[in-house]
């Protein structure tokens, strides 16, 4: 019993002492270890400065149409689709005939058109014969006014039905009504196919340019105090691994959305060559920036090793140390130190873990 105690007692000292070792690999120079100059040549350096503490938060959102360059054409008569001639997704130019609508509205339209104008010559020979007989004082002012306010109302009647006529393009020789892209655009909503029936008030198809998307970022309750409008703004998507889209915080409505519980923010970001595409989902970062300084070390010069933070600090080829570092803030870039590193110092952020396994041992 008394053997089983002491040879406990040597292990509990061995382990003190294989403590006190790692401590001081932590926290002083390395002794005995210089490196190669083949293992020089392989380090990168980073001399430490003080930098404004920031932080990124990444909002989940959405790619979506810039309304303002959205066009929704939608039907106001009934009919059959005889033919289309776009598929989601094609660009279509302004006037291109997208698809042609057989409808009874046709003959009836074209009919009150005839109707219409045959009323109008007859009360423009009225209103005529009515201000020739006003100036000759044969017909009271009363009858002038009278017959010109019957032309006015036909006028404003053959306006309207041509202006709907004009709409739908209509083809008389063939019995039917042509379709035409009201915008230039992406076709990004379609909603006819040839045989389907059309009613009144169904939108027929979406033509949106994509020259300029807006990116709709969630912001949640938690995040409100960090996200303003103006803010620049970093965008990544999975389609476009590792591309980074820069944009801007154009509008933060200060209303939560009824159904997600968010915030929307808006950004609005140039589309040239079309890589963003309207429903696509986009991941935002938003620069956080906080109160004061500290030491920023990079994050590749980072060491994360039994739940520790550690940085290898470069003083010579034989003067190599292990830090242990506790940090304020921290994001994809930077670790804000408040402990562990003074600003000039210099420490390794390339090939710093065969260091650190060397110094360690």
């Amino acid at each position: 019993m008394i053997h089983t105690i002491k040879s406990y007692s040597w292990i509990m000292l061995l382990l003190a002492v294989a403590c006190d070792q790692r401590e001081q690999l932590v926290d002083e120079q390395s002794e005995g270890f210089c490196l190669s100059e083949n293992l020089r040549h392989q380090l990168v350096l980073d001399t430490l400065r003080e930098r404004d503490i920031t932080q990124h938060i990444t909002l989940t959102g959405e790619v979506s149409y810039n309304p303002d360059k959205v066009v929704q054409f939608v039907s106001w008569i009934a009919g059959i689709a005889v033919q289309t001639h776009f598929s989601l997704g094609d660009f279509v130019r302004q006037g291109q005939v997208l698809a042609t609508l057989k409808s009874p509205a046709l003959n009836t339209m074209l009919a009150e058109q005839r109707s219409l104008q045959a009323q109008r010559q007859l009360a423009e020979r009225q209103y005529t014969a009515a201000q020739g007989m006003y100036d000759d004082n044969i017909a009271a002012e009363r009858d002038l006014i009278e017959t010109k306010s019957a032309l006015e109302k036909l006028d404003a009647e053959l306006a309207n039905i041509e202006a709907n006529l004009a709409l739908f393009h209509p083809n008389p020789a063939q019995g039917i009504f042509e379709i035409r892209s009201p915008s230039s655009g992406y076709i990004v909503e379609k909603n006819i196919n040839p045989g389907m029936p059309i009613n009144d008030g169904d939108n027929l198809f979406t033509v949106s340019g994509l020259s300029e998307v807006w990116v709709m970022a969630n912001v949640y309750a938690t995040d409100m105090q960090f996200v303003q409008q103006g803010m620049d703004v970093e965008i990544r998507t999975l389609a476009y691994p590792g591309a980074v889209f820069h944009g801007r915080i154009s509008a933060l409505p200060q209303v939560f959305d009824s159904h997600e519980r968010v915030l929307k923010a808006r950004i609005v970001i140039p589309n040239e060559g079309l890589e963003l595409k309207p429903g696509m989902s986009a991941d935002i970062a938003v620069e956080r920036r906080g109160a004061g300084k500290a030491v920023a070390l990079p994050a590749d010069a980072v060491i994360f090793d039994d739940n520790q933070y550690f940085a290898v600090v470069y003083g010579g080829d034989c003067d190599l140390q292990l830090r242990r570092i506790s940090f304020v803030a921290r994001d994809d870039q930077w670790y804000f130190v408040d402990n562990g590193l003074e600003p000039g110092e210099r420490v390794v952020s390339q090939n710093h873990l065969l260091i650190y396994e060397r110094i360690k041992g």
